[in-house]
């Protein structure tokens, strides 16, 4: 089976098992990388859109209840 180690500045990493497959990626901006080698090529980091978000804290409501 083939193996295809592919890198995305915003998604990481993935493996795709087809050439055809690989190729698709790499018009969709991907890059091909052979995994333990030293190129001379900054790492890619991922990045999480879900962390860039603050976090929106709701307002609590107090219901008093007459009895």
């Amino acid at each position: 089976m083939t193996v295809i180690y592919l890198t995305h500045p915003l998604h990481g990493a993935k493996v795709a098992t087809l050439e055809m497959e690989a190729e698709a990626d790499e018009r969709n901006g991907w890059a091909r990388y052979t995994p333990g080698q030293d190129d001379d090529v900054e790492p890619v980091l991922a990045v999480n859109a879900l962390t860039e978000r603050p976090r929106r804290r709701r307002e609590v409501v107090h219901v008093h209840h007459s009895g």
